[in-house]
């Protein structure tokens, strides 16, 4: 299973979100290379960075951060605020081994096909990110009218092989994963490689979602604060 440790940045800082809301924000001192450092040193050599400003502004915002993460060799897919074949070609040459395409993939379908046949498969991961049912845009600030069952199906037919699919009302809340949302995801999409994102607190979060066959897992704020050790994880990752 891949196993995810998971950085946000903000103003080139390390951030944690509750629920995706900005203003219930924790700010981390550690600069973000060096957590990717400690990340890697633990055996954890495969990192989730979120630009969060970038998400919510439509551009990519905290490029040196991004730049220091992916200098130091570990495995990176990057997302936020990628918008154009520029910004992809730009972090597949600084390194990134895959980005994430969020809105941009909800909003034009089509456009996501052409990176797809562009880039390949294997470097684009779409995220989907979930609240009340509904897939969140623009940095989780806008609801659209999509929902997973909807758009999940046009992704796949432009090519989308990866999925990386969070549940809002969960996420940075230390309360455990919405196994429920993740067991109808896998069994509505099951031949896509799913990956969690959202809620995980516990060792045991992590295996109920390795039993539905998912090929990964985000794992954020449970790192920063203690409730999961890195050396807890070590043994679960591929």
């Amino acid at each position: 299973m891949l196993i995810l440790p998971a950085i946000d940045l903000m103003q080139g800082k390390c951030v944690r979100l509750r629920q995706g809301d900005f203003s219930q924000q924790t700010t981390y001192t550690e600069p973000p290379a060096d957590v990717a450092k400690r990340f890697c040193d633990a055996g954890l050599t495969q990192i989730h960075v979120v630009d969060l400003e970038g998400a919510k502004s439509g551009a990519i915002r905290n490029w040196e951060a991004i730049e220091a993460i992916l200098a130091t060799g570990a495995s990176v897919e990057v997302g936020g605020g990628i918008r154009t074949s520029d910004d992809i070609r730009k972090l597949v040459g600084l390194g990134a081994c895959r980005v994430i395409l969020g809105s941009v993939a909800a909003k034009s379908p089509e456009l996501l096909g052409y990176w797809v046949k562009q880039f390949g498969a294997e470097k684009i991961v779409v995220g989907i990110d979930v609240r009340n049912n509904r897939v969140a845009v623009g940095g989780w600030m806008e609801n659209s009218l999509l929902t997973p069952a909807s758009l999940m199906p046009q992704l796949i037919q432009q090519g989308a092989a990866t999925f990386i699919c969070t549940d809002i009302s969960h996420d940075g809340l230390l309360h455990g994963p919405n196994v429920e949302f993740f067991r109808s995801l896998r069994m509505m999409f099951p031949d896509i490689s799913l990956i969690a994102s959202g809620g995980v607190a516990t060792i045991a979060d992590v295996h109920a979602l390795r039993a539905l066959r998912l090929q990964g897992v985000v794992i954020g704020r449970a790192i920063y604060e203690g409730t999961l050790s890195l050396e807890e994880l070590k043994p679960l990752a591929d």
